[in-house]
């Protein structure tokens, strides 16, 4: 039976959904085969937590539990998003350790993390994004010049971070200096990027058994001004998969989404977002770590195609140790 560390929690403000997911994937984790673990990697102490609630603390040099002995585990199954677990900084972690973990390797992840990075990456292989300018945190800017080339309204985001956390839609010039330093907040790099009108759709995709899957693709209507926090995690929109679109944009974005996923070397799952401008898709940003909560879209696709999130887990899980093995 492998023993499977679900790792969850993290260092920023998705913790709490991290959480959530964590709870989701050790619950679904077929018990014939995995003996789970839950894992908590927070700022101030890495530790595992047993059904009765006893908590013990993790040795980081070698990712062992102090006070159990001859507990090994064979693969991690990272719940975390955000830093440290969407990122690249864990998984080139268990990389040193020599230990098996779920998603892509740490130098993706830090891609598709990366705002910046990925979104040059997409233009590169030709793929549609909103204009962008990107500022550092002690980078001299001059408003004039940023919507010169990005217009209003447009988008403030922190570069890296996820969960639409420090975002603001900037409708005026007076307010774009708030909405910077709001990002800021958030992180030290950050990007202005221009509004597109059109709709927005999430669309999953992963490995399963040798082969790309792209989910049904949904069509997010958010409550609020755009789709934010409170619009993910409290109820503030309306998703409908499958999304209602014409073949041909369907078709469309079904091809493109498959096209960046293999464009960004992506293993196991991500789900990226959209916005359908005159019927051709553009890119907006993908996460290699989509929630698994109640209120998270992956699921709801999942569902759609009847593939169980215990079925899911256990290729995904299996297909992680198999790439290790490969790799040594």
């Amino acid at each position: 039976m492998k023993k499977i560390a679900v790792v969850m929690g993290g260092y920023s403000n998705e913790s709490i959904i991290s959480l959530k997911s964590g709870k989701v994937v050790y619950e679904n984790l077929c018990r014939k085969e995995f003996d789970p673990f839950q894992i908590y990697l927070l700022k101030d102490r890495w530790f595992m937590k047993d059904d009765k609630n006893k908590e013990y603390f993790i040795n980081k040099q070698d990712f062992t539990i102090f006070g159990i002995k001859n507990l090994k585990f064979d693969c991690v199954f990272n719940a975390i998003h955000g830093t440290p677990g969407e990122d690249g900084m864990l998984q080139a972690y268990f990389e040193l350790l020599r230990i098996p973990y779920t998603g892509c390797s740490f130098h993706h992840a830090n891609v598709t993390f990366n705002k910046k990075y990925c979104l040059s990456l997409m233009k590169y292989f030709g793929v549609n994004t909103a204009e962008s300018f990107f500022l550092n945190k002690n980078q001299i800017f001059c408003q004039e010049k940023i919507l010169n080339k990005i217009g209003l309204p447009c988008f403030v985001k922190p570069n890296r971070s996820g969960s639409s956390l420090g975002i603001s839609k900037v409708y005026e010039e007076k307010d774009l200096f708030n909405a910077i330093q709001k990002a800021f907040i958030e992180d030290e790099e950050i990007i202005i990027e221009s509004f597109l009108e059109g709709k927005e759709v999430s669309v999953g995709v992963f490995s399963f058994k040798n082969e790309i899957i792209v989910l049904p693709i949904t069509e997010i209507i958010s409550q609020n001004d755009f789709f934010d926090f409170e619009s993910k995690y409290s109820g503030k929109s309306k998703e409908i998969t499958p999304a209602k679109l014409s073949p041909d944009v369907e078709n469309k974005i079904r091809k493109i989404a498959k096209k960046v996923y293999k464009f960004l070397n992506l293993s196991g799952i991500s789900r990226a977002e959209y916005i359908i401008v005159n019927g051709d898709p553009f890119f907006l940003e993908i996460n290699t770590i989509p929630g698994f909560s109640e209120e998270s879209i992956f699921p709801k696709q999942l569902k759609i195609v009847g593939i169980s999130l215990s079925e899911l887990f256990k290729n995904y899980i299996y297909a992680s140790i198999e790439k290790n093995m490969l790799g040594k």
